[in-house]
């Protein structure tokens, strides 16, 4: 009984710090692609809104996480978008379709 507890606590802190990591990871990814694009991350932070296990490119199993964060364009306005990771690799970044300056004349 004791080794069960002890397993199951060990679970617990990996599954912490390995989300604390992979948040780490999702937020230098959507603070970096805000940067990119001049937008402004809201709040600083971003939300799990999803956990569940799948497989990775080379056939492990990992967990794919789901965040989503809000970020603004003028400082005006609020926007919603989202970053997708497995394991600690972000596999997609969506910052929504927005409005975008044309500045350039297509001949």
């Amino acid at each position: 009984m004791e080794i069960a507890i002890l397993i199951i606590i060990g679970t617990v802190v990996w599954f912490w710090f390995d989300s604390l990591k992979t948040r780490e990871a999702g937020t230098r990814a959507v603070r970096r692609a805000c940067d990119e694009e001049g937008l402004q991350l809201l709040d600083e932070s971003i939300s799990v809104i999803s956990v569940k296990p799948a497989r990775n490119e080379y056939g492990r199993l990992v967990l794919q996480r789901v965040y989503q964060f809000e970020f603004s364009e003028t400082g005006e306005n609020r926007r919603r978008g989202s970053v997708h990771l497995l394991g600690q690799q972000v596999v997609m970044l969506n910052l929504g379709l927005r409005l975008v300056k044309n500045d350039r004349t297509l001949h």
